[in-house]
């Protein structure tokens, strides 16, 4: 054992105490109850005030049971008790409604001289007037408390609220300590459960926040050849794929202090808190240099400034920008102190916060693929129970587009699945139906649909099913139902392939599948309903992406009017001429009702085959790709599935083949 152990065996336990938010008001409860206690305890019967003279009228009537003297330095007064014979003979109507038979019933409040008033009732002893009187010396501990009362108890609640308002040390409150930094700080002696280990996928970014790590570790091994620590790193990307993990391994990892906070923490209804709360924030951060800084959803404070400033008044969120952007590259600043920031909004943050010397670094966190998602989902199964013959490249594959959160959202959903069933361990069909029940929602298999209702929304969704297994480029299908989930009244799952460009061809033929469902309604009724909404929704989006954005059609031409900058937002104009937009609705309306008569045609051709799909998935309710191939037989745009290979595999090979002989 070393001497530092010994020490801290050696060292007194001192055990704080905390105050709870009750603790006051018992208090003063407790300090009332006190004061009545002293007071002559707890009995509600308070005696009637009367004047000495009407004391002398009732003793010499001989209607006196029994006289407490009560002496203080404050004065002295009487407590009388009636005789019962003549409590009840009183025709004093307000003695009864205040006291009660066993008395005391009158309080003389001044006896004047304590002598003489002991002395007439000695003389009345004698006279048998009265039975037995009493001298009885009180404490003022009841006034004293009493006086003092209302004072503690306003120092006690003024006490109270300073500590709730100052929010502790460092942690920046609202009134006692409002310009200091929110800042969560976790260091080497903190429990903090997340590492590398705990993040899957994500290579790169991985590769570069380690990176940044070790930098802060020896920074010597990077300084000693010129080079110089980068001031920041930037995460960017969608919602949930782990931007805020990573930054939580690097707390992790890292044996340096880090401080974590929101971008929200630093906006307060005050003027000059954000900017205060940013200054101390980085002094708290370069006394515990090297460090590291992560503001989690940066773009809070961090948009561009000038936008939507209407008023021409000074903007609160804007001097807490100016007030970053100084901290991070100005004068003064400090080399040993790192900030790492995540975003899903990076178009709207502003260019000073952008450039190099503040973040360096953009590290892009992009949606996981088939490999990372599978290696995400041996993170998430760990704690889980599982199937031995579950497979987790199959459950790869039927994920296409989630994200990290979402992985781990579809293991939880798994799990539950599978308790709810009385099972022990969890299978593929429970991840397959947490799927189902992430995506399209809970099955309400008690909705009232009528024959004709369930029968028009067989039709729309076979209709959908048979264009997409007729159609080359449309994502093949892997289940339809006609049970209503969430909002729809039927669903169809298919798994798209994740392309990384796409072209023209393959546009057509998936808005050509979404529009199978309308199609097969004007086959089959020659009617159509309102059930394709969402699917005119989509197609529409398609389309007009295709014209405006991504310039794939031939009268519009090679022509954008996507801004990636975001500044777009702002303008009140289209970036086109009248004469253009007429051009492009019509566009927009051509691509669709082209490809929903293609999809008529299709349906026509096939009608025979639609109907029979129909009729097993109102008997079936739910139909998968093995029926398909009964009716329609194999798919014969199905081909061996290419492995994808990365780009350092592809350089690889490429060089391999450049090798001389």
């Amino acid at each position: 054992m070393s001497e530092k152990d010994n020490e801290n065996k050696n060292k007194p336990i001192i055990k704080v105490v905390k105050l709870g938010p009750w603790f006051f008001p018992i208090l003063a409860v407790s300090i009332i109850l006190l004061i009545n206690f002293f007071n002559g305890g707890f009995d509600m019967n308070y005696p009637k005030s009367t004047s000495i003279s009407s004391f002398y009228d009732l003793l010499n009537k001989n209607q006196i049971e029994k006289v407490d003297i009560l002496t203080s330095t404050s004065g002295n007064t009487a407590e009388i008790t009636l005789k019962k014979a003549a409590y009840k003979t009183s025709t004093d109507k307000e003695l009864k409604k205040v006291t009660k038979e066993k008395g005391p019933h009158y309080l003389v409040k001044d006896v004047g001289s304590l002598e003489l008033f002991q002395k007439r009732l000695e003389e009345a002893k004698g006279k048998n007037l009265i039975s037995v009187y009493d001298l009885k010396p009180t404490s003022n501990w009841g006034e004293w408390i009493g006086l003092l009362l209302p004072t503690l108890i306003f120092i006690g609640f003024f006490y109270f609220i300073s500590k709730r308002m100052s929010g502790g040390a460092g942690g920046g409150g609202q009134i006692f300590s409002i310009g200091k930094s929110k800042a969560k700080l976790f260091d080497e002696k903190n429990d903090v459960k997340v590492t590398f280990e705990n993040v899957a996928g994500l290579e790169g970014a991985k590769e570069e926040i380690q990176e940044i790590v070790e930098f802060l570790k020896t920074p010597e091994k990077y300084t000693s050849i010129g080079g110089k620590i980068p001031k920041g790193a930037l995460l960017v990307g969608p919602p949930g794929t782990g931007k805020t993990l990573l930054a939580k391994a690097v707390a992790g990892e890292a044996n340096v202090p880090f401080f974590s906070l929101s971008g929200s923490d630093f906006v307060e209804m005050f003027v000059g808190v954000g900017a205060s709360r940013v200054r101390d924030l980085f002094k708290q951060a370069k006394d515990k240099a090297p460090a590291i800084i992560f503001i989690d959803e940066i773009d809070a404070v961090g948009r561009a400034r000038g936008k939507n400033n209407m008023s021409g008044s000074n903007d609160e969120r804007e001097n807490t920008l100016n007030q970053l952007l100084t901290e991070m590259d100005g004068f003064g600043t400090n080399s040993n102190v790192i900030v790492l920031a995540a975003t899903n909004r990076a178009d709207v943050l502003d260019k000073a916060l952008m450039r190099a010397g503040r973040f360096d670094r953009q590290i892009y966190v992009d949606l996981p693929d088939i490999r990372e998602r599978a290696a995400i989902f041996e993170v998430h199964l760990k704690p889980i129970t599982k199937s031995e013959t579950l497979d987790v490249e199959f459950l790869a594959k039927q994920t296409p587009g989630f994200s990290g959160a979402d992985i781990a959202n579809v293991c939880n959903e798994a799990a539950l699945v599978a308790a709810r069933k009385d099972k022990k361990a969890v299978d593929k069909q429970d991840f397959l139906d947490a799927v189902d029940r992430i995506v399209g929602g809970l099955e309400k298999k008690n909705k009232i649909i009528t024959k004709a209702e369930k029968h028009a929304i067989a039709i729309h969704e076979a209709g959908h099913a048979t264009v997409s297994w007729m159609l080359e480029h449309a994502a093949p299908l892997v289940k339809v139902t006609i049970v209503p989930r969430g909002q729809s009244l039927g669903a169809a799952w298919y798994l798209p392939e994740e392309r990384q460009i796409v072209r023209t061809e393959q546009m057509l033929d998936e808005m050509c599948a979404t529009m199978g469902g309308r199609a097969a309604e004007k086959v089959v009724f020659d009617k159509i309903s309102t059930g394709a909404l969402s699917d005119l929704e989509k197609v529409t989006k398609q389309a007009r992406a295709m014209v405006t954005v991504y310039g794939l059609n031939d009268k519009i031409g090679n022509i954008t009017y996507y801004d990636s900058s975001g500044q777009s937002d702002y303008n009140f104009s289209k970036p086109y001429s009248d004469d253009t937009a007429k051009v492009i609705d019509a566009e927009i309306s051509g691509l669709i009702e082209a490809q929903y008569q293609r999809a008529i045609d299709i349906l026509t051709e096939n009608r025979t085959k639609l109907e029979a799909l129909a009729d097993i998935l109102i008997d079936k309710e739910v139909i998968f790709k093995d029926d398909l191939e009964t009716i329609f037989g194999k798919r014969p745009f199905d081909i061996e599935e290419e492995k994808p290979e990365t780009m350092s595999q592809i350089i690889s090979e490429t060089n391999s083949e450049n090798i001389p002989e």
